[in-house]
């Protein structure tokens, strides 16, 4: 395998099954609108899986009640090895239970899943990452991927298009998508009490973090985005390394103010009502950027705040 002159390809089936009884993945996935939903879960679980947007392919995605089967294609040894390790460590699954969850606005998705090549099942072999390998080698793609999921594809492209041409994209729907997904609180919500926080000696409100916020922290945290990242990934699992980078590659084309902008988008559609301006600040402190502390608090309105 190592030795041959061609390049790396193999194939393997991932199977999905809710145990939950009010929720079947087949049965969405066969939902018109939900379909969209299902499918952007998955792309963003699998790409959190490699580290990469192309790290594996989708072919085709089979609906067998009750299983969901998602039919792989790995064109690189070291993408197959990282899926194998996040699917391995549990990582894959809770990264894919997450995004079901803020793609269908629903309650968190149990999930059980299983690893296939072939006849072999992987999940029995895992330990014997190099054996796994082989079998998903020896399991050659028989397709291109389906029409289906070509347009679902497209769909998202589309979907992430329109989020980084337009800064407001909390309240902005992709039609074609039917999912929308609000990543701040209404206005007019009923939220509980958030308490207060301490910065430089005075009192603040622990509100939610809002799209003024979100715009502002963009434009002036500049290349220290990461850093800020790595603060806020200690409360918070969306923001694991893999993700990160995946974002910085993903907008690398769009600069540092969309790779700010998608990461702190992460961080507040993961946390919901618990991304508040206290953990954002806690996490600009730690990095030294008081000025753009200051600034999302309002104490100066400088217009330098790197």
């Amino acid at each position: 395998m190592a030795g041959s002159s061609a390049p790396w390809i193999g194939s393997a089936y991932l199977f999905l099954q809710s145990t939950c009884k009010t929720i079947a993945l087949p049965s969405l996935y066969e939902s018109s609108q939900k379909k969209p939903c299902v499918f952007k879960a998955l792309k963003l679980a699998l790409a959190d899986s490699t580290g990469s947007v192309n790290g594996v392919d989708m072919l085709k995605v089979h609906c067998s009640h009750p299983h969901l089967i998602v039919q792989l294609r790995f064109c690189k040894q070291e993408n197959c090895r990282r899926f194998l390790q996040s699917y391995r460590e549990g990582a894959l699954q809770k990264s894919l239970q997450s995004h079901l969850q803020l793609s269908l606005a629903t309650t968190m998705v149990p999930l059980e899943m299983e690893l296939k090549a072939g006849s072999e099942h992987l999940d029995k072999m895992l330990k014997d990452e190099d054996h796994c390998l082989e079998c998903i080698y020896r399991e050659k793609p028989d397709r291109l991927p389906d029409e289906e999921i070509m347009e679902l594809e497209e769909c998202l492209k589309s979907l992430m298009l329109h989020q980084s041409t337009n800064n407001n994209v909390a309240v902005k729907d992709c039609s074609s998508l039917k999912c929308p997904s609000l990543p701040y609180p209404p206005q007019g919500s009923s939220l509980p009490p958030q308490g207060t926080f301490i910065f430089q000696g005075q009192q603040f409100d622990n509100r939610t973090i809002t799209p003024d916020d979100h715009q502002k922290f963009a434009k002036f945290v500049s290349k220290k985005w990461k850093q800020v990242a790595r603060s806020l990934q200690k409360t918070c699992r969306a923001l694991r390394d893999p993700i990160i980078d995946n974002v910085a590659l993903e907008y690398d084309r769009e600069g540092l103010y969309e790779q700010a902008y998608q990461m702190l988008l992460r961080f507040i559609q993961s946390e919901g009502k618990k991304a508040t301006i206290a953990r954002l600040i806690a996490a600009l402190e730690e990095n030294g950027l008081i000025s753009l502390a200051e600034e999302l608090l309002g104490l100066h309105s400088n217009e330098d705040c790197s």
